[in-house]
């Protein structure tokens, strides 16, 4: 195919403004997929993304218009998953823009927006759900115009569900999005923008080839991991796999490898051949590095085997997910994985409890602190049992992340509230249109359990939120460790500012209250950094009234039963253990 004749580019949006929809529609008028083979979100291959309505796992696909290639990338819209939008963008010339028409621009358009301008790609304003009855299109296109400094008649306004005006879409690729340059003569370079591992053949890595030609059975080199392997099979997605050739410059398509785990090769890493064999990388590679970390455990200790079984081989698929084998002396054998996000961490639990039938208990999500020591070494902590010795310690360092929340003017004052109270602060305040957009900043680790949910509370769900980390930064953080019946349960510590200590502490004794069933001997739940306990809470024994026998006589009889009756309470106390159920390690997800 002609280099003129290609036109890479990829669909942006927030989530459920319509993405998926309109690359039906595509694929659809281009004949890529048959009427009768058509089914709604034709690129979303999971259930779990059907259900949720959400494209977890971006898919690239080529369709034919006009005499012209088409390769479209369909980009997940979470925040979760930033470092793979950005790889796909890196890997078009154009980006389409879909914008619903009720709900406006919201936050995960905008940081999208400004992922494809930092990468220079052509933008395409599309107003999409035009025949929704709440449409509002002026008010909209305004919002876009003051966005992107673009004309009215640059937007282009289509009903992705009915088919109105998507040909026009397709009509403004090819008029508006530059061909790829690169040289065919060139050493080989191609940007993988996603790869993932199939049981059957391997590693298959979704590649844009930048310079030179990638032929089957050439050996190919990751230049940064440095991995080296044979590509069995390259090809197109058209949207099942079409085995080719070979991948010329400016082509999207797949390379089939013989490597063995995705950690070999990275999204953002780049392949060359030893045919035509170059050391100069693609720019923009970074390793991904999980923030947020929760300790994975089966009811049973007879399934650990299979979880550990389970989460090796999702991880040959997913190079961001890591993991570490954990001991609890409460729940026993068990993992702890790091995670991109809340939303990375729900559906990797999903899967586990799906594909492979098991039954978990899940920790409280917590991030990664870096603890500076009196020696003026660095240690990185994942779970607030790994702390060291106070007296070992000269600081601990948090995560914060830079985050902006779109919302309409009425909620301003109820949002800068919520952010005061998660120790954020305000960075600036702007409007577009009708619409206010707050920048600030803010501990992760507040931001990670009721965040969003409280957002959306407290703006009537119209407020959207989207992040990226910042920096470590020193602060008065303090190990908060929780005991039942005397003895400290570690999968129940977390890390907390000392100004919130007390009052999570409370909290959390309050919850377990309610969560730990009744013994027959009283249970004091505690709460206590270092020797000094900040909260407590008494869970009531059973009482048996075993003075119903008696009838009359001394009041003797009745102290002696009664003292007997006290003494094996004591003794029970003493042996007795209380059995925690599993929604107890989960407090910290529903607080409220």
């Amino acid at each position: 195919m002609i280099q003129n004749h290609i036109r890479n580019f990829c669909i942006i949006a927030h989530i459920d403004h319509g993405k998926s929809t309109l690359a039906d529609r595509m694929l659809e008028l281009t004949g890529t997929v048959q009427k009768r083979d058509m089914k709604s979100q034709m690129l979303d291959s999971m259930d779990l993304e059907r259900e949720k309505g959400i494209t977890i796992k971006l898919a690239p696909v080529r369709m034919s218009y006009k005499d012209y290639d088409f390769n479209l990338i369909d980009t997940p819209g979470h925040v979760d998953f930033s470092y793979e939008v950005s790889r796909s963008l890196q890997a078009c010339e154009g980006a389409v823009l879909v914008v619903d028409a009720s709900q406006g621009i919201q936050a995960q358009t905008l940081a999208n927006v400004y992922l494809a301008l930092n990468q220079d790609l052509t933008i395409i304003p599309v107003l999409n759900k035009i025949d929704l009855p709440a449409a509002d299109v002026p008010r909209v296109s305004a919002e876009i115009i003051n966005l992107l400094g673009c004309k009215e008649d640059d937007i282009l306004k289509i009903s992705a569900k009915t088919g109105e005006g998507v040909i026009d879409v397709l009509d403004a690729i090819i008029d508006r999005i530059e061909p790829p340059i690169g040289d065919e003569n060139a050493p080989s370079r191609a940007l993988i923008f996603d790869s993932y591992y199939d049981d059957y053949r391997g590693v298959v890595l979704y590649v844009r080839v930048v310079d030179g030609i990638i032929n089957k059975a050439d050996t190919i080199e990751m230049i940064a991991t440095g991995a080296e392997g044979t590509a069995l099979e390259v090809g197109v997605l058209q949207p099942t796999m079409k085995a080719g050739v070979d991948l010329a410059t400016g082509e999207i398509g797949y390379i089939v490898t013989n490597l063995r785990t995705t950690r070999d090769a990275r999204v953002g890493d780049t392949v060359t051949t030893k045919r035509a064999h170059t050391v100069s990388q693609l720019p923009g590679y970074k390793l991904v590095k999980p923030f947020v970390y929760a300790g994975f455990f089966p009811v049973s200790n007879d399934d650990y085997q299979d979880l550990k079984d389970a989460i090796e081989k999702l991880s040959l698929s997913d190079s961001a997910l890591q993991f570490e084998l954990e001991n609890s002396p409460v729940l026993g054998f068990g993992v702890r994985i790091g995670f991109l996000g809340l939303l990375h961490m729900d559906i990797i639990h999903e899967r586990l409890e799906r594909e492979y039938n098991l039954d978990l208990i899940v920790t409280n999500p917590s991030t990664d602190y870096q603890v500076i020591l009196a020696n003026g070494e660095t240690v990185d902590i994942k779970s607030a049992s790994d702390l060291p010795d106070v007296s070992r310690i000269k600081e601990i360092r948090e995560p914060w992340i830079k985050g902006e929340i779109v919302v309409p003017q009425t909620y301003i004052g109820a949002v800068l509230q919520l952010i005061i109270n998660k120790r954020g602060r305000q960075n600036s305040l702007s409007y577009i249109d009708e619409q206010a957009l707050i920048s600030f900043e803010a501990p992760l680790a507040n931001l990670l359990t009721d965040f969003y949910d409280q957002l959306k509370s407290v703006t009537s769900g119209y407020g959207t939120f989207n992040y990226e980390l910042d920096s470590y930064r020193a602060e008065d953080l303090v190990r908060v460790d929780f005991y039942v019946a005397g003895n400290m349960v570690d999968a129940l510590s977390v890390m907390a500012h000392r100004s919130e200590s007390q009052h999570l502490g409370r909290e959390v004794v309050d919850k377990l209250k309610t969560v730990i069933p009744r013994q027959n001997f009283q249970v004091a739940l505690q709460a206590a950094i270092g020797g000094k306990f900040i909260a407590r809470a008494d869970l009531s024994a059973f009482r048996k009234d075993v003075t119903t026998g008696l009838y009359g006589g001394d009041v003797s009889r009745k102290k002696k039963v009664l003292a007997k009756q006290a003494k094996g309470k004591k003794r029970m106390k003493r042996f007795g253990k209380v059995d925690i159920p599993s929604e107890a390690f989960t407090v910290m997800l529903k607080r409220d």
